[in-house]
């Protein structure tokens, strides 16, 4: 592994020890050359998987990328971090077991969407409102008002 202080490729785990409920293996390194210490992950990557944009164009899938917009909606709600971790990892797996290589990029918002309204409302409808690029208040009511219940129906 490559230290990215200095560049130099011959670095030393110093630790490893599962991490993320055991889906990947954290790994503490340190470079002999500058001094430099430093965590790597390693995860079992099923397959290559690659995202279709709605414009077409093809893009591969990037799991930074997911967790980077996950927590973004996630951020300073009161969700543990080992659980956002979990949800990633099982997003992942679920895109990886759909049997196809390629993956509109909709049905990884659907699932990052399904996932978040399970943990917690307002990160669901944060990541909405840029999933489904909402443009006006208008289209933050009509959402809403699909998620609350119908006094009506009652």
């Amino acid at each position: 592994m490559r230290c990215p202080f200095c560049g130099n490729v011959d670095t030393q785990v110093k630790d490893s020890r599962p991490a993320e409920d055991h889906a990947a293996i954290r790994r503490r390194r340190f470079c002999p050359s500058c001094g430099g210490r430093f965590t790597t992950y390693e995860r079992v990557q099923l397959r290559d998987l690659v995202v279709i944009k709605s414009s077409g164009r093809r893009e591969e899938f990037d799991r930074d990328k997911l967790e980077r917009s996950i927590r973004i909606a996630l951020q300073k709600r009161p969700v543990e971090p080992e659980r956002v971790d979990q949800m990633i990892s099982g997003i992942v797996r679920r895109l990886e077991s759909l049997g196809d290589t390629d993956i509109p990029s909709s049905k990884i918002g659907e699932i990052v969407m399904e996932s978040l309204a399970r943990i917690d409302t307002v990160a669901y409808v944060r990541f909405a409102s840029v999933y489904m690029n909402f443009q006006a208040v208008g289209d933050f009511d009509r959402f809403m008002s699909e998620l609350r219940p119908n006094p009506a129906s009652k």
